[in-house]
């Protein structure tokens, strides 16, 4: 005989079958329930005690499921809030979703997706003390934007829906992706993070999915997928923007089925995953250009953070400059350097086209030059972009000077090595910048010896 958690969850339904179905699941699953069949008795129940979970059908004589959700929102933000939605009704869910729902299970019910959610809301309720414990990752700063991030990190992490972080490189997409998943209910299962511009588009399926041995040549063996290898956990897709057409189809299919065909099998496998994603791209104008799926679009963005770029953050570039310093002496046996008056005046007055991962570089680089205690601005190496475009665009070919091929091959590799600055050596950015395909830069870095 089970043993009660001493939790209780609410369900809401209209159909007397349905809700002893989910009472009689949750019963062996040791949960406590009560049962309410319209919007206004939910309403009662709510007012009247606490709950650890509540699961409503979406349709309900006075009122519909998302009504539900937004009244919790408003009035007990505190208690997850589950949908059950018709087979197929993607739309639906993804609204739940975007209301506020922590997440949603199709009809007809599968047991174990219904166990799955159950567990993973109560885990939430039961540890929202926590999870608000200090992360080993830190997003620093203390400008409005910033706390904002901090304030949407810590209401995304409560959900389950997909979301979408937006952002110039090297901003911190990938910490706050971490600080997501670490804050959720899913923290104790891994993170996956994949950089989808640097996988060959040929390994994509397998690299995604997996394969079944003697599927294709060279797979010698069962390979799970890196949507198994997140089972339970997050699965965190940078550039998503850089996905193929063709993959585009067969992500969407996963997200929405919650399940993955291995290369070679003849049987889907179910995935538990929740599905964070990022690019520097705009995604909504990639759409309107027809080169990104608008459906994936709204599948994988349905919350939205946008990371600030650092040079909208005021005076938390100091604040970083401070600590990148410290970590990188400590790191370095250099003993503690600090940075001159004139250093942070320099520091606060550029652009940082890089972001946070320029200014860690450009620290570093400052490290190893300084030869005293002190930082000075002639340390620090800041580049004036506008200053170098300038420059280089009034030099002129003098015929007979040099080969004409050197003299193109000076010119390539100048604008290759500028765009490798400015975008603090992310490759996929730097191809962005240049307006060819990652695969064209990677061949030009070969063909001129550029590490």
């Amino acid at each position: 005989m089970p043993v009660s958690s001493g939790q209780e969850v609410l369900v809401v339904d209209d159909e007397p079958d349905i809700r002893e179905l989910l009472a009689v699941t949750l019963e062996r699953m040791g949960i406590d329930c009560e049962l309410a069949a319209t919007v206004s008795e939910a309403r009662q129940y709510l007012s009247d005690q606490r709950f650890a979970l509540c699961l409503t059908d979406m349709r309900l004589p006075d009122g519909n499921g998302i009504d539900l959700v937004r009244h919790i929102q408003k009035h007990h933000d505190d208690v997850p809030v589950a949908v059950i939605t018709a087979y197929g009704s993607v739309d639906t869910a993804v609204e739940a979703l975007k209301a506020g729902a922590f997440d949603f299970v199709s009809k007809p019910v599968q047991l174990e997706d219904l166990r799955n959610l159950v567990t993973a809301a109560l885990k939430l309720s039961a540890t929202d003390t926590k999870l608000e414990r200090r992360s080993r990752y830190t997003l620093l700063g203390d400008s409005g934007p910033i706390r904002e991030i901090r304030r949407m990190i810590a209401k995304v992490a409560r959900s389950q829906a997909p979301a979408y972080i937006g952002g110039e490189s090297g901003t911190g997409k990938e910490l706050v992706a971490r600080l997501i998943h670490e804050k959720s209910p899913r923290s104790d299962q891994p993170f996956v993070p994949v950089n989808c511009g640097a996988i060959p588009s040929e390994l994509m399926e397998s690299e995604f999915f997996g394969h079944k041995k003697g599927s294709f040549t060279g797979a010698v063996a069962d390979k799970p997928g890196l949507f198994q290898a997140a089972d339970g956990g997050t699965l965190f897709l940078d550039e998503v923007a850089e996905l193929p057409a063709s993959m585009q189809v067969k992500l969407l299919r996963a997200i929405q089925e919650r399940a993955v065909r291995p290369v070679g099998a003849q049987a889907e496998v179910a995935v538990n995953v929740r599905i964070l994603s990022a690019t520097q791209e705009n995604l909504a104008e990639l759409v309107h250009e027809g080169r990104f799926r608008q459906d994936l679009y709204y599948r994988i963005n349905v919350i939205e953070l946008t990371v600030p770029p650092l040079r909208e953050r005021g005076a938390d570039v100091v604040l970083l400059a401070e600590y990148f310093l410290k970590r990188l002496s400590d790191g370095a046996h250099t003993g503690q350097l600090i940075l001159s008056e004139e250093a942070l005046a320099a520091l606060e007055a550029y652009g940082f086209p890089g972001n946070v991962r320029e200014l860690e570089n450009t620290l570093e680089r400052a490290i190893a030059l300084c030869e005293g205690d002190t930082i000075e601005p002639s340390d620090l190496g800041l580049r004036d972009p506008a200053g170098e475009s300038a420059a280089a665009g009034s030099a002129t070919f003098v015929p007979g000077s040099e080969p004409l091929e050197d003299y193109l091959e000076r010119i390539e590799r100048d604008a290759v090595l500028e765009a490798l600055n400015r975008t603090a050596r992310n490759k996929t950015a730097a191809a962005k910048l240049l307006g060819i395909s990652f695969r064209a830069l990677r061949y030009k870095l070969e063909k001129l010896g550029i590490d």
